[in-house]
């Protein structure tokens, strides 16, 4: 969250590295919901307009109001009336390949999760953060990037592991579950089971989804399936607090 008193950061450079355009991203949305919206969007737009132009600005004045109407009619993608991070990162510039490589995977959740399970190669859940150069999305400095820490790239309403909050599984009550719908023991289940398994997880924790959202979301981590067998550790990802070692 932004410091009242804390100077919007770096917004004058014509070049950024990853970690200065995360901490535009912290500064301005204030709230930490996942939008720059509202007052904030406001205070972004008048700040970006001082570093472009070297003065002051009035966010009152007529002309302010229709300069900021065309920015967002050509940065808000989803013309919504708010910006995501994955918008931000189409007007703020930055020097990050592979950041650069991975937004023509944020249209969709199964696309994204497609895409994590080509770099995420030994299946361990992360991505080896110091190996990519990429400190952007590594929010808790342990030098590696998990699921969903990259997923921060998604459109908010596409980031399908934002609907897990609330039902995510401990390591025991994962290895429970996935015993009981893995019938014959062979180490994965297929589409079908995870259909039920994910019925079942929203029913046990009280959340109400319909078909088609959880349709959607069974596509999404079946993306990480290996020829409609999904195993143990790619669920594990999905589903619990934590990998286990």
């Amino acid at each position: 969250m932004a410091n009242k008193g804390q100077q919007p950061p770096y917004l004058h450079l014509a070049e950024l590295t990853a970690s200065q355009f995360l901490e535009i991203w912290k500064h301005f949305d204030a709230d930490g919901n996942g939008y720059i919206e509202g007052k904030e969007l406001e205070n972004f737009f008048s700040q970006l307009e001082i570093a472009r132009r070297g003065a002051g600005v009035d966010p009152s004045n007529a002309a302010f109001k229709e300069k900021m109407t065309e920015f967002m009619q050509k940065f808000d993608k989803n013309k919504d009336g708010r910006i995501e991070m994955s918008e931000l990162a189409q007007i703020l510039p930055t020097e990050e390949n592979f950041l650069l490589c991975f937004r023509q995977f944020v249209g969709s959740s199964t696309e994204f999760m497609a895409a994590w399970r080509k770099y995420d190669t030994d299946r361990s859940g992360f991505i080896e953060a110091n190996e990519l150069k990429l400190k952007m999305f590594d929010l808790n400095g342990d030098g590696k990037l998990g699921l969903s820490e990259m997923a921060r790239l998604l459109p908010v309403q596409e980031n399908f592991l934002l609907k897990f909050q609330g039902v995510r599984l401990t390591a025991e009550q994962f290895n429970a579950i996935f015993a009981y719908y893995d019938k014959d023991g062979n180490g994965y289940i297929d589409e079908q089971e995870l259909d039920a398994l994910l019925k079942d997880l929203y029913e046990k924790n009280n959340k109400e989804v319909d078909s088609k959202s959880l349709n959607g979301y069974k596509q999404s981590i079946m993306a990480l399936s290996d020829g409609g067998k999904l195993y143990r550790t790619e669920l594990e990802i999905v589903l619990c607090r934590e990998p286990m070692l």
